[in-house]
């Protein structure tokens, strides 16, 4: 006799990741594990009090996961006082002031037009408490002298890496963050996300207060830790240590190691291996590629895996010289899951080398969606030329070429809006529309699905419970108002997530 479900999910168009492929069926969920997944009604399984969703031609996936995404920048973005709307800077310090706390005065969505603010300003306003004004989008800040004192960076240099002090006096706020993780849980849940690879800096992450979340029955995420080095080399005891503590925890993990390596290409910042057209420079930064390269090969020692950021061809291929020395099987793959973010102008032999040492690629589905046309084509033939243009953001190339993709956001870049990522990853599309872009790059709306599920949970090394549909592997579902696979990428952008489901119960539902 048939086990009887919980749910019943009904639809003509399941896809269970592994194929690109959809099909008529059901999925059977009994208590947090799918029981069945097959063709027919699923009637078998269907008891006194078992609750049957008939969503008719909708698609119903595996829950998305995000490989590369930062609740801690989304909580800077959410920081303190509400700045948008001001008019002047004397209007800014009055709304701080009214709920700075003695160690921090902050406030958020700061009129970018009104940077640079004069220090001294705000030092006569806020004296010895540290005192920040974060730009909209994050993009700028204004300080004052104590807090350029404690969180050791400048408005000048104030991304994400630099700001790594004030970022973890946000984030350890936790009558503030835990709040705003709930809300960010639930905003990850209405896109279909659930498991994330969080990144944090060294050794801090709220990850204490977010395992009360777990005990308490309020996590509806899988949080899946990596830590940036930013203030000291990876923290091999720290990396081992939070390993150990949660191996066999349903919720939490920590993934290894991320480290950025090159910059922005379009601030001669990517390694190239050629130079670039209009600077005698393959890369104006001094990347330290012997240190990257100790700290990977201690990591995997330790069996610990690493994820390099990388933009330009020269920086990927310098990341596939460490991966070729990390440890290896018998037929020449990583043992690890050694990864690959960004890849925005990789070489395509350095693809098949990726698919040859089995690195997974993390790349950004949604990179285009935000990028001006004219702008990022003119820059790519000013800066590396149309010939290297071509192999842009080349998807095509890493399926082709064996290589597991996993997608990301870079949140709070992007979202993981999975409408807009089938129309500029398989479109070609930029925001503004008009002719594709590098076609010949594009994968498929099946291939880029199977990517955010399968791919990410063999990335985070959890494909044996989740990423597909399949008999007795947790039952983590999203489903969507559309069926991307039998759509044009070029409308793909209103489809939505309409029901998400997190180890058996439903987080999210928008179906009523």
């Amino acid at each position: 006799m048939a086990e009887m479900a919980d749910y019943i999910l009904r639809s003509e168009n399941i896809f269970d990741a592994t194929t690109t492929e959809a099909h008529p069926g059901f999925v059977a969920v009994a208590g947090n594990k799918i029981i069945a997944v097959g063709e027919g009604d699923g009637a078998e399984y269907v008891g006194d009090n078992t609750r049957v969703l008939e969503l008719g031609d909708k698609l119903v996936t595996p829950g998305l996961t995000d490989v590369h995404c930062f609740f801690n920048g989304w909580l800077l973005q959410r920081a303190g006082t509400d700045l948008s709307g001001v008019t002047s800077v004397d209007e800014a310090i009055e709304r701080v002031r009214a709920t700075a706390k003695p160690e921090l005065a902050i406030g958020h969505d700061f009129p970018l037009e009104m940077l640079p603010v004069d220090e001294a300003i705000l030092d006569e306003a806020f004296g010895d408490v540290p005192a920040v004004f974060v730009g909209q989008w994050a993009d700028g800040m204004a300080m004052n002298t104590a807090a350029e004192t404690k969180f050791g960076f400048t408005p000048a240099a104030c991304w994400s890496e630099k700001a790594y002090k004030l970022l973890k006096a946000v984030i350890t706020d936790t009558e503030f963050s835990v709040p705003m993780y709930r809300e960010y849980e639930a905003m990850m849940n209405s896109y279909g996300v659930t498991s994330t690879k969080e990144m944090g800096y060294d050794d801090y992450w709220f990850v204490d207060a977010v395992k009360e979340l777990e005990d308490a029955g309020e996590l509806t995420l899988r949080v899946n830790l990596m830590s940036q080095p930013v203030g000291e080399p990876a923290n091999i005891a720290y990396g081992t240590a939070t390993r150990d503590r949660f191996a066999d925890d349903p919720f939490i993990s920590f993934s290894g190691f991320n480290q950025m390596t090159d910059g922005s290409i379009s601030q001669h910042e990517g390694e190239m291996k050629e130079p670039y057209l209009d600077a005698d420079t393959c890369c104006t930064m001094d990347i330290d590629w012997a240190e990257h390269e100790r700290q990977v090969l201690e990591a995997d020692a330790a069996g610990l895996r690493f994820s390099l950021h990388c933009q330009g061809d020269g920086a990927v291929a310098h990341a596939l010289d460490i991966f070729e020395k990390c440890q290896r099987d018998e037929d020449g793959k990583v043992v690890l899951r050694q990864a690959m973010t960004d890849l925005e102008g990789a070489d395509p032999v350095d693809l098949e080398r990726m698919g040859k040492l089995g690195v997974v690629a993390e790349v950004y589905p949604l990179i285009q969606s935000i990028a001006d046309r004219e702008g990022k084509i003119a820059m790519v033939n000013e800066k590396i030329g149309a010939e290297r243009g071509t192999h842009y953001w080349n998807r095509r190339k890493m399926i082709d070429s064996g290589v597991v993709v996993g997608c990301g956001t870079d949140l709070p870049m992007t979202v993981d809006d999975l409408g807009t990522g089938v129309y500029s990853a398989c479109g070609g599309y930029f925001p503004e529309g008009g002719e594709p872009w590098n076609t010949q790059n594009m994968i498929t709306p099946g291939e880029l699905i199977r990517a955010w599920c399968a791919g990410g949970a063999y990335d985070l090394e959890q494909c044996d419970v989740l990423g597909t549909l399949e008999a007795g592997k947790l039952a983590d579902i999203a489903v969507f108002d559309t069926n991307f696979l039998a759509i044009d990428p070029k409308d793909a952008r209103d489809g939505k997530c309409v029901l998400t489901m997190i180890d058996g119960k439903i987080v999210f539902d928008a179906t009523k």
